[in-house]
């Protein structure tokens, strides 16, 4: 999940080559002179060190009522970088050519962006057995290192937090949503939790299997042999997972993908009305098979910059250390944990009063709005037959004012929002809508 495009793929799809015998793991961190950037290392287990980056916006103001909120951002695979996807190719200041990006999510929080689980990115173990093998664990650690980064960035304490995800990211969100809750009930954090954010997120694979054939049968590209086909398929996934068998599930669901590539003309999970991207047929190949090509590396790719210019300005990359756009061992050691949903984690969220905030993508197909809704529909929280009950309300966000950007529905600390015209990645698809979106859910001071 997460690929945007074959000539990312040559570009970006390399193994992460993991440096072993780097000494004594240190937590050290760097920055600019004027304080605006801060990046760093937290060892935050022996042998396992994340690898994090912090911006603080030019536009930072606060108000009694609005205090200047952060954002971390946590990208999805699992294994994709959230250095290389979420800052330059998604929202940070700068793009990939290293030009300002208008619009930025930094216009609206603080931003802090982390290689997460370690091992993705510039994020690395001193040895493979130090891999995170469960989504427990990967919160665990994003739990750790915003305990260090609290006494690294002073602006922390006094600002909400927001946890972002996107695709499994958001999957990473829920369950680290509830350690970071749990911690600050405990005492052992201090922070104030803002909200956890799911954007097109990985909450509950067997929903969202069940809802490829009908999505694809009503977009005319599955037929009615094959939506049949792909039913049976989905139903095998959900009993599997009810039975706990998610590494069966897995390889059911990959299936699944492999035949509704045959069958639907290679669409593109990630956008049903952009076919000149990813294939289900990729995307299945991606998350089963390590690549041996070579991928081009030069100066202009993602890859060349941020192994030249951008770790020439970091200064703190260990010689050994490659970054790569995506690590296939990462998800490899977490692929028990692939098909296990987080409605539990949710629903625990909801419980303990935090806001929990979902956005969909209209064309999204391996995220699927369908799928999204069915999972919200099982949760156990108190108010959700009275958020269910109330109508949504249409967003006009963006120039021209008279179109409607999407729709919104809200009941105490539960947001939906639907974004029309984009697909897995709303604020690739409609950065301006988004910008204006994650606005309103952080209660962003900024005009």
């Amino acid at each position: 999940m997460g690929i945007r495009s074959p000539t990312g793929l040559l570009c970006l799809m390399l193994l992460i080559q993991l440096g072993l015998g780097l000494g004594e793991a240190a937590t050290v961190s760097n920055g600019t002179t004027d304080g605006k950037e801060r990046w760093g290392y937290v060892e935050i287990r022996p042998k396992a060190n994340l690898f994090w980056w912090f911006y603080q916006s030019s536009q930072r103001v606060s108000t009694p009522e609005h205090p200047w909120p952060t954002i971390l951002w946590l990208q999805g695979g699992p294994g994709e970088s959230g250095i290389g996807s979420g800052n330059f190719q998604g929202i940070g200041p700068l793009d990939v050519d290293l030009k300002p990006r208008n619009p930025t999510w930094l216009q609206k929080a603080d931003l802090i962006f982390v290689d997460n689980p370690v091992g993705v990115g510039y994020s690395y173990v001193e040895d493979e057995s130090a891999l995170v093998k469960t989504d427990l664990e990967a919160a665990a650690d994003l739990t750790e290192l915003l305990k260090a980064l609290v006494k690294e960035l002073p602006t922390l304490q006094s600002s909400p937090l927001f946890l972002v995800g996107e695709s499994y990211g958001g999957k990473l969100a829920a369950v680290t949503g509830v350690s970071v809750a749990r911690a600050i009930h405990a005492g052992t954090l201090k922070i104030t939790l803002g909200g956890v954010v799911l954007g097109d997120s990985w909450i509950s694979p067997d929903d969202h299997a069940l809802s490829y054939p009908w999505l694809l049968k009503d977009v005319s590209r599955l037929d009615d042999n094959a939506v049949s086909k792909a039913i049976m398929m989905a139903v095998t996934v959900k009993q599997q997972m009810v039975y706990g068998q998610f590494a069966a599930a897995y390889k059911t669901w990959v299936d699944l993908l492999d035949l509704i590539d045959a069958k639907s003309g290679n669409i593109n999970m990630e956008n049903f009305m952009v076919d000149n991207t990813v294939s289900s047929a990729v995307l299945s190949y991606l998350v089963t098979r390590p690549l041996s090509a070579a991928a081009t590396d030069g100066p202009n790719t993602i890859s060349g910059i941020l192994n030249g210019v951008i770790e020439q300005k970091l200064r703190i990359i260990p010689n050994n250390i490659t970054w790569q756009a995506v690590s296939l061992q990462v998800f490899d050691a977490l692929t028990n944990d692939f098909m296990k949903p987080a409605i539990n984690e949710v629903d625990e969220l909801l419980s303990y009063g935090v806001n929990v905030t979902v956005y969909q993508g209209q064309l999204d197909v391996i995220c699927s709005t369908l799928g999204t809704e069915a999972w919200v529909k099982r949760l156990k929280w108190e108010g959700l037959h009275n958020f269910l009950s109330l109508p949504r309300k249409p967003l006009h966000y963006c120039h021209p004012y008279y179109l409607t950007n999407g729709f919104v529905r809200s009941y105490k600390n539960l947001h939906f929002y639907w974004i029309l015209g984009a697909g897995h990645s709303v604020p690739v698809d409609k950065p301006c809508t988004a910008l204006y979106m994650i606005g309103s859910i952080v209660q962003s001071p900024a005009s």
